[in-house]
């Protein structure tokens, strides 16, 4: 004989006609409430109804996860300490739980040496005050291991707003090569609040990146010769024109670049590890000179004033004025050159660029304005030259656009059957001549102004030019 099993639902609960009725937090909506909210269907106030029960209205749950929380702090013995997930002013929800005697548990043990429980997070504050955070270096080193590790997630923090994507990764990761950081963000790699980044691409605060697993070589801490450090320290120090305790200006040599790269090994970017603070601060690069440019060259002493200055780079608050010695006079002595620049090799980081047109890939507007200072038997000028855009090679290209390139110049100067006047060294004449900036902190302008390298004062002697004579350009618009 078969029976039927007993009804889970009382009376009604057969089939889904009209009669049938549904337990609380069993429909589609939130538990115990209608989908039609408080009211019924046709506006009546509809009690919640228990088929084992009289009916009475629903209150909700009688206890909380808040509470639950409080009673198992209060079990611990820490009822005196903030309510969880309650941060601010709220007594009230401090005390809201008094444990009665037949609940409350025996205090736990602490823990010991001899008995090690579940390590707990380290606290930041203590009695005496809080607890100094690691150094720049130690969050350096551990985001090298978790990115040696796997994929992680970066966020971008106050202070590195506005940096380009490549040079973010380079300032988290500066054991990571450069090249290397290009590959990740040239292949799609990388990605910035999920989307796909490209190399100039600006990070601002709160952004999630995230960073793909490398296997990089285990390598420990690079030991440094001390005497070495201080041979660095002394030669930069060497080259500074400005310096006040958020940037410094330096006076950059021919020949020396200001990156590493395939077959670098001495740069600028290398020498000033010998500054760095015992807090792990490096003074970072602001922006870049060709390895043949001498002159101005800004270099930050904090991450703050690093982004602060690049925001004036970007914003064309910056005032750069460029002094060269070019092939030929030019037919119109003052004018304006303004053209679309690409890389001849979009792959190729220190490829030629070439004029291009508006609309073809990878092409960016340039802009520059000229004025001829002197010249020397119509055969070579002193062009001082004034960049609104700052695009790669972005001077040489354009002077070569004219017909005029600058002297020394490998890659832009193809003149046939030029030679070079007698005295003159094969080395690119081209100097950062003056640089005008707002400071970090204060706003003001810092105007600073670098000498002639010695390849070029010689030029200079040789074809009886006047340094101190008075420059055009000033004249020239700023866009």
């Amino acid at each position: 004989m078969t029976t039927r099993p007993p009804s889970r639902g009382g009376a009604g609960r057969k089939g889904s006609g009209t009669g049938a009725t549904k337990r609380p937090g069993r429909g589609p909506g939130p538990a115990g409430k209608s989908p039609f909210g408080a009211k019924g269907a046709f506006g009546t106030k509809r009690p919640f109804r228990n088929a084992k029960g009289p009916e009475r209205e629903r209150t909700g749950p009688r206890t909380s996860a808040l509470d639950a929380a409080q009673r198992a702090a209060a079990m611990r013995g820490e009822a005196d300490k903030r309510a969880p997930w309650r941060p601010g002013d709220a007594p009230e929800a401090e005390t809201a739980f008094e444990p009665t005697p037949e609940r409350v548990r025996s205090p736990r043990p602490e823990v010991t040496e001899e008995a090690p429980r579940r390590a707990r997070a380290p606290r930041t504050e203590s009695a005496a005050g809080p607890v100094e955070g690691p150094t720049r270096r130690e969050q350096r080193a551990a985001a090298s291991a978790t990115l040696a590790s796997g994929v992680q997630t970066l966020t971008v923090e106050e202070d590195e707003a506005g940096m380009r994507i490549d040079r973010f990764l380079t300032t988290r990761f500066p054991q990571l090569p450069f090249t290397r950081v290009q590959s990740i963000v040239r292949k799609g790699e990388l990605r910035v609040d999920g989307k796909r980044a490209k190399p100039n691409d600006r990070v601002e605060p709160g952004m999630n990146v995230r960073v793909p697993p490398l296997k990089l070589e285990a390598t420990g801490e690079r030991p440094r010769s001390a005497a070495r450090d201080a041979t660095d320290a002394d030669f930069i120090r060497s080259l500074i024109l400005y310096e006040d305790a958020e940037m410094m200006i330096l006076n950059k040599p021919f020949g020396l670049a200001v990156q590493g790269g395939s077959g670098t090994v001495r740069h600028v970017d290398g020498l000033l590890e010998a500054l760095t603070g015992k807090d792990g601060q490096k003074p970072r690069l602001v922006h870049r000179l060709d390895k043949d440019t001498a002159g101005c060259l800004i270099v930050a002493k904090t991450r703050l004033a690093a982004a602060t200055l690049a925001k004036s780079f970007r914003s064309r608050s910056a005032r750069k004025v460029y002094w060269a010695l070019t092939a030929g006079v030019p037919r119109v002595h003052q004018g304006r050159i303004s053209t679309y620049l690409a890389k001849e090799e979009p792959t190729d980081a220190d490829a030629r660029m070439r004029v291009a047109q508006h609309g073809d890939e990878g092409a960016s507007h340039a802009l520059t304005y000229y004025a001829m200072v002197d010249n020397a038997a119509q055969k070579v000028s002193w062009l001082s030259l004034k960049p609104v855009t700052g695009r790669t090679h972005q001077l040489r290209a354009h002077a070569a656009h004219i017909g005029h390139p600058i002297v020394g110049d490998p890659k832009y100067f193809s003149i046939e059957n030029w030679e070079l006047p007698g005295g003159i060294q094969n080395r690119l004449h081209l100097l950062a001549r003056r640089i005008v900036i707002p400071h970090p902190r204060t706003g003001k302008p810092v105007d600073v102004t670098a000498p002639l390298p010695p390849h070029m004062a010689q030029t200079w002697n040789l074809l009886g030019f006047d340094a101190s004579r008075y420059d055009p350009i000033v004249e020239a618009p700023e866009a």
